[in-house]
């Protein structure tokens, strides 16, 4: 199955996971923010998915806007020239999708994340009363989406 729940772009106040889906950072743009949110320099970016492009099949499609698929947006958008190079290599949108979540992955785990999650389980288990480790396993529930997690935990909430 696709990347689920994944993220809305970096530029329409997606959360870091959707650094995945971010052009090369060549100027002032929300993804600057979500670099030092999660402890990684622009050149370190870059590098992080020039290697994944040449490691997987997102390395592919000349024609798209930066050269390659790793520099692509999500499905949802509307992209001719993605569209196009996805049919020529014949790649489904679930695979292109899944590869995203693998590269979203990789740009976490070469950051400092861990501290903001860290953080975030803190502000979750003060707000909704419960305890930390709780609120750590509905993160990672929630792949890290703090606005999912708290929508979670509201709905447990109302539950009881």
């Amino acid at each position: 199955m696709a990347w689920e729940n994944a993220p809305s772009h970096i530029c329409r106040g997606g959360d870091v996971r959707g650094l995945a889906f971010c052009c090369p950072p060549v100027k002032p743009c929300p993804i600057m923010n979500a670099l030092r949110e999660v402890g990684l320099t622009p050149q370190e970016f870059l590098e992080i998915k020039q290697k994944f492009a040449k490691e997987t099949r997102l390395g592919e499609g000349p024609a798209t806007c930066f050269g390659s698929l790793v520099w692509c947006c999500k499905t949802s958008k509307p992209c001719p020239l993605r569209d196009m190079t996805l049919n020529q290599i014949g790649m489904t949108e679930d695979e292109y999708m899944n590869l995203k979540k693998q590269l979203s992955e990789e740009i976490l785990k070469a950051g400092n994340v861990q501290g903001s999650n860290d953080d975030a389980a803190m502000a979750l288990a003060e707000t909704f009363n419960i305890s930390v480790d709780e609120a750590k396993k509905t993160l990672e529930d929630c792949d890290n989406d703090l606005r999912m997690a708290v929508k979670l935990l509201k709905l447990k909430e109302l539950e009881q």
